[in-house]
């Protein structure tokens, strides 16, 4: 079955992180990804191999040398033949390059340009470089999370994925939708300082009504509440507990065989039942608690490790993970009835398509051979 957007073509210009990862998931949903990689570019350092880099999965590669003028042009005849275009350049950088918006609307009207950054296309802070971290500590995300004392260091899937490249999926999405009505096209401009204060959007809602403290470890959902944390069990294992409604807080009491545990929402007494909870499941392992708690509603998970975390047997129910081409990964998601996502072929190394890529633009072997020896193409 084909995916959700198949018969959608999205160019990617290649980089790393947010927009590679927003590619991926339009992959997954069934769109034609064609990455435009720089000739003799390989995957991210931080890997051994291409075929680690998962957020390439699904995608084709064509090598491409956008500082030739030949080069240049075959981006932009693809371009004219596609619905949206993604790219997580600095800004300026894609103008320089001849692949701005100007001059990719100007050959498709109708497209889509998709761009990622941390800072966005405006303000003081454009010039400067930065990581998720930098930007969740000015959207004041990373100050909620962390010990009372001191903010903790996140993965980075706050700034670069939450809120930077599953928010540029969103927009890319919109902007398709209503490029089909109106068949005009638009540049949509995700920036991850602004997505991720967009996801802490109900926490501000809550500090304004008076039901939030902007002080770490005070407040129901930051560690703050007993009933909302860790703890490590008998086998230093650890243990998540959620059990935010007096219901739910019941069973866990119950479940743990604790007696005279003080009123769950007196505040005064919150170190008290910590201790309790803490050396309750220090009496037990992880498994055990695990079977302890099975089909209740005491909101009790086990912590499981990222290597783990695929032999979960709800997992493994659901098919969370996959494994393709020797590699365990998410499988896409989420799911739909009718138009399930694809199943993903394994990261095409840079360039293995460009062969396949310029023919599907019309290219004559004779030109493409041209194309190669004169280094616009690899």
């Amino acid at each position: 079955m084909p995916g959700p957007l198949e018969g959608i073509t999205v160019v990617e210009l290649a980089g790393l992180g947010p927009a590679p990862f927003c590619g991926m998931v339009l992959a997954d949903l069934g769109a034609d990804v064609i990455r435009v990689d720089r000739v003799g570019g390989g995957a991210s350092p931080l890997l051994l191999e291409p075929r680690f880099d998962l957020h390439q999965r699904g995608k084709r590669s064509i090598g491409v040398d956008l500082k030739h003028p030949e080069g240049r042009k075959v981006v932009l005849d693809l371009i004219a033949r596609s619905e949206a275009l993604i790219e997580g350049f600095r800004p300026g950088v894609a103008e320089r390059l001849g692949v701005g918006p100007a001059e990719c609307l100007a050959v498709n009207p109708a497209l889509v340009y998709g761009r990622m950054t941390g800072w966005g296309q405006e303000g003081p802070y454009v010039a400067t470089a930065g990581h998720d971290i930098d930007y969740i500590a000015v959207s004041g995300v990373l100050h909620a999370i962390g010990s009372r004392g001191t903010p903790a260091v996140p993965l980075n899937l706050l700034g670069d994925y939450g809120g930077g490249g599953m928010l540029l999926a969103v927009g890319v999405l919109a902007a398709l939708i209503e490029a089909r009505r109106s068949g005009a096209g638009q540049v949509v401009d995700a920036a991850m300082v602004d997505g991720s204060a967009l996801l802490s959007t109900s926490i501000h809602g809550l500090m304004a009504g008076g039901g939030w403290s902007d002080q770490r470890e005070s407040n129901f959902l930051d560690g703050g509440a007993p009933f909302y944390a860790v703890y490590e069990t008998a086998d230093q294992r650890h243990i998540a507990v959620g059990a935010l409604e007096p219901a739910f807080f019941a069973v866990l009491v119950d479940r743990l065989g604790l007696a005279g545990v003080p009123d769950q929402f007196d505040r005064e007494r919150w170190p008290q039942m910590r201790k309790m909870l803490s050396d309750a499941f220090q009496g037990r392992t992880q498994a055990q608690w695990v079977e302890e708690f099975a089909g209740s509603d005491g909101c009790v998970a086990p912590v499981r490790s990222l290597s783990a975390a695929p032999d979960d047997p709800h997992l493994q129910a659901r098919g969370t993970f996959v494994e393709i081409d020797g590699v365990v990964q998410p499988a896409p998601a989420p799911r739909f009835t009718r138009t399930p996502a694809v199943t993903p072929s394994p990261p095409s190394l840079p360039g293995e398509d460009t062969d396949e890529v310029l023919a599907v633009l019309g290219y004559s072997p004779a030109t493409i051979i041209k194309l190669r020896s004169d280094g616009a193409v690899g």
